[in-house]
This record gives C-alpha cells, sequence and structure tokens, in this order.
C-alpha cells in the first residue's frame, strides 16, 4: 500500500486525511523504522506493509465508529502506538491516554508524540490491572481499545473496568475472533459489557480477515475487578 492509496482507500471509508497528517504518518514510519533497530517494536518493516497491517488497520474502526465527536480514549497495551496513534492522528480532537508496561515502549511513544506535535496525550507506564483499579482512571474513559494484546477473557478484564457507564470497548482481533467471542461472553457479562456489535471486513491488497468487537459499558464492573496482576491470565473469567 502506497501512500496515494492509503489516502483514497480511507476516503473511501469516509476518512479524509490533510496534508499535515499525511507528513506525520511519513514521519511516525521514519521513527518506528529508526527506533525499531535499538527495541523490537514491531516485525512488519516496509513501508507498504507499515501503512497496510499498522496505519490502515488502526484506523479501521472509525470506518464503524463516529471517532469525530469529543471523545476521551484509552488504549491498553499500545506498544508502538497501535491503534491509537494513528487514530488520533485522524481526529486530533480525541483525548488521548496510552497505557503500557514497558517503559521503553513509553520513552518511544513520548518521543513520537512530540515529534508529530500531537497535543492531549498522556503516557501511563503501568501493567493494566493496577491501572484499572486506580480510582482516577477506573470507569473514566469514553472509549477503551485494544488491538490483539490477549484473549478475550482477558482483555474484557483489563478494559472493561476503564470504560465509563455507557462507553464503549473496542477489541481488535484477527479473523479467529468467534471462539474467543464465544469465551469471552462470560467475562464480558461479569464486567458489566454487552455486545453491541461485531464488524467483520478484509484488510485491502493482502484480502486479510479482521473483526471489530463493540461492547457497551451497561453496568459498573464489579469492584473485585480487575484482579492482581498476572490473575487474569492464570485464571480467566470463563
Amino acid at each position: 500500500m502506497d501512500t496515494a492509496q492509503f489516502r483514497a482507500m480511507l476516503e473511501e471509508k469516509g476518512v479524509s486525511l490533510s496534508s499535515q497528517a499525511l507528513a506525520q504518518f511519513e514521519r511516525y514510519y521514519e521513527l518506528l523504522i529508526e527506533w525499531n533497530e535499538k527495541m523490537n517494536l514491531t516485525a512488519i518493516t516496509d513501508k507498504p506493509s507499515v501503512y497496510l497491517k499498522h496505519f490502515f488497520d488502526s484506523i479501521s474502526p472509525a470506518f464503524y465508529y463516529d471517532f469525530s465527536r469529543s471523545l476521551s480514549l484509552c488504549d491498553v497495551g499500545a506498544g508502538a502506538g497501535f491503534p491509537s496513534v494513528p487514530l488520533k492522528i485522524c481526529f486530533p480532537h480525541l483525548r488521548l491516554s496510552i497505557v503500557d508496561s514497558l517503559q521503553k515502549r513509553i520513552n518511544f511513544l513520548q518521543h513520537l508524540a512530540a515529534e508529530l506535535g500531537l497535543t492531549d496525550v498522556a503516557f501511563y507506564h503501568d501493567r493494566a490491572e493496577t491501572f484499572g483499579r486506580n480510582k482516577e482512571f477506573r470507569e473514566s474513559f469514553d472509549v477503551v481499545i485494544a488491538r490483539a494484546v490477549a484473549r478475550m477473557p482477558v482483555l474484557s478484564e483489563l478494559c472493561l473496568p476503564l470504560v465509563k457507564a455507557n462507553g464503549t470497548f473496542i477489541a481488535m482481533k484477527a479473523a479467529s475472533a468467534q471462539e474467543e467471542l464465544d469465551q469471552g461472553k462470560k467475562a464480558i457479562h461479569v464486567l458489566g459489557g454487552e455486545i453491541s456489535a461485531i464488524e467483520r471486513f478484509t484488510l485491502p491488497i493482502e484480502q486479510s480477515e479482521r473483526t471489530i468487537i463493540f461492547i457497551r459499558k451497561v453496568r459498573n464492573t464489579p469492584n473485585k475487578y480487575p484482579r492482581k496482576p498476572g490473575m487474569p491470565n492464570k485464571q480467566p473469567i470463563e
């Protein structure tokens, strides 16, 4: 996917990129490759693949959800900034919080945000389990998003406690999502969520399947969740 295709295919989906946004994506790619040489940020490094599998894929929730509103967005386990930084570039008004357990990745993201001139972005070096128990952040975000960081029962326990009442948890998954979804139904219910939509689409060019799961927060999460670090993984709610 070259830059012209990237812009045109997003336009087809109703997402318009300014020339400033295109320049930011260009710089993002340069920094990703530069920093990837000293730390492991991505296995995908050729430009067409980064634009398709990282940038375009990260923006795909906006094909089904209105990010043009005033929203607070929290990205759990952001890694190299996916999906939240591409979304922030497209929708600069988003109030973004990024949580990652590795300080080196946070350092990269802070540098990236400064280089791209992104404002209203906060970074937290923390485990999702402890971040979700912090009264300042618990049930405070309009949208919490995560891209392929854990199975649905685990991911729901890490993310749903952060979503405010009537807010949305967006889980970005590969093709095999149905089995995961079945396994995650109990956790979603226990944690106060309700599946509001499941969107399946094919990533252009390479024709690989993607699934985006939208979960609405309909009840407060019980105080016992999230459990202490490691527990959601060891003993998932199933």
